[in-house]
């Protein structure tokens, strides 16, 4: 076999295989050989059939094997002598001679390939990145303080509808009723929100739900009806108010304390003050760190300025996704696809670099975590860690899921080393500054 390459530029090559008849004759051969020892066919006992037939069955499947086999291994071979570092893998040129699968026939592949580019960064101190130290204002403890009065409150009954509470409801007509029903004045769109916002107990009116609740889930939900059922209903409801719901922030008192932090650990408003002011500075300061590792990620991938083969990357995510992608589709997602790829490349140059390992322990934890977060998000903050591991488990069972958590702790252990070794600036801002970042 003869290997020609021709080398496009620092990552793209163009490779021709020219394959003769005695490049796979042999391979050939031996499959027909193999086919001959297994093959059942009618009239003859199994293993005994004439060379003639099985070449006449097999022979083009065993033609095509062969020479993939060759193939297969003079790219290889030509990678491994060159020492390249591919990405993805070979495509097959797009001025690839057509193939005429013909016995005895000389072959000519073409196959473009690229490489990953050289990577040698390095970062020291003097690569500055600022890390934001964002200022706890009397503001903005007011504002979470409100908050957390509001989530811990509670509905009670007033005299007229605001804008922002709830009126309770029965909808009656001749082809249904739905009777205690909560209906939100912000939820109502059109003329019936005058009708609802001023509301009081023992007011009756009509409205057209249709135009009053647009979204058909809500509607469906609040007339207490499967989705499919409503067009079979009469829109037009009589509405009786049986009485008015309004939210009201809870009271600052110890029972209220010990239901945000936790029993004893606020006792009065100064201490309140204190704690709120104590949740600002972790939230912000995880919002900071978050920005942080962004920066940095930012940084050394414009300091590392790595060209990538962007043609040839279009061709094989088209290729490896089953043309399941447009090219306008790639073509939008290209730019976030190419900085993706760079900080892939630049993390695993730092892992080689940093020595960074990723053992059992770290996967474990990671698991749990995500888990605990997971139980968080449904409302459960206090799960028997018994039921944790167990979920934990299933994850790191997933392989899917395993890879994700290992790329996840590996990431998050390359950014450790880069904050370690980079220059870190600090630089106050306050919230508002901060949020237009």
């Amino acid at each position: 076999m003869n290997t020609i390459y021709n080398k496009i530029d620092d990552l793209n090559y163009q490779v021709t295989l020219e394959v003769s008849k005695e490049d796979y004759e042999k391979g050939e051969k031996k499959y027909l050989a193999e086919r001959k020892r297994t093959a059942d066919f009618k009239g003859f006992r199994k293993g005994m059939a004439p060379m003639s037939l099985i070449q006449r069955v097999y022979g083009e499947h065993a033609l095509v094997e062969a020479v993939n086999e060759v193939i297969s291994e003079g790219l290889n071979n030509f990678i491994k002598d060159n020492n390249l570092k591919l990405i993805g893998e070979p495509l097959a040129s797009e001025d690839q001679p057509e193939i005429e699968w013909n016995d005895g026939n000389d072959f000519v592949f073409k196959f473009d390939l690229a490489q990953t580019p050289e990577i040698t960064l390095d970062i020291t101190k003097d690569d500055k990145v600022p890390s934001y130290n964002i200022n706890v204002t009397a503001e903005a403890k007011k504002e979470m303080k409100e908050n957390m009065l509001r989530q811990f409150g509670d509905l009670q009954e007033a005299e007229k509808a605001g804008a922002d509470d709830f009126v309770v409801v029965d909808f009656e007509n001749d082809s249904h009723t739905a009777e205690g029903v909560y209906v939100s004045v912000r939820s109502v769109s059109g003329d019936a929100a005058k009708k609802f916002k001023g509301a009081k107990s023992g007011d009756k009116f009509d409205v057209n739900v249709n135009e009053a609740f647009t979204n058909e889930a809500d509607r469906a939900a609040m007339l207490k009806v499967k989705k499919e059922a409503l067009e079979t209903l009469d829109p037009v409801f009589h509405v009786s108010v049986v009485n008015v719901k309004t939210f009201v922030p809870a009271e600052e008192n110890q029972d209220t304390y010990d239901k945000i932090f936790g029993p004893d650990k606020v006792h009065n408003a100064d201490e309140f003050d204190a704690a709120v002011a104590e949740r600002l500075t972790d939230n912000y300061k995880q919002e900071s760190d978050y920005r942080l590792s962004k920066d940095i990620k930012d940084y050394v991938i414009k300091k590392a300025d790595l060209q990538l083969p962007e043609a040839f990357l279009k061709r094989w995510i088209k290729h490896v996704n089953g043309d399941k992608f447009s090219d306008e589709q790639i073509d939008k997602e290209f730019e976030a696809f190419l900085a993706d790829f760079r900080w892939q490349m630049i993390r695993d140059h730092f892992v080689e670099k940093y020595g960074v390992k990723v053992d059992d322990s770290d996967m474990h934890e990671a698991a749990e975590s995500y888990a605990a977060y997971q139980y968080a998000m449904y409302g459960m903050g206090n799960v028997p860690h018994e039921l944790i591991h167990d979920a934990a488990h299933r994850m790191l069972d997933d392989e899917r899921q395993a890879a994700r958590i290992f790329e996840s702790v590996e990431d998050q252990k390359v950014m450790a080393e880069l904050k370690k070794n980079i220059g870190v600036t600090s630089k106050k801002i306050s919230v508002e500054k901060f949020r237009e970042l």
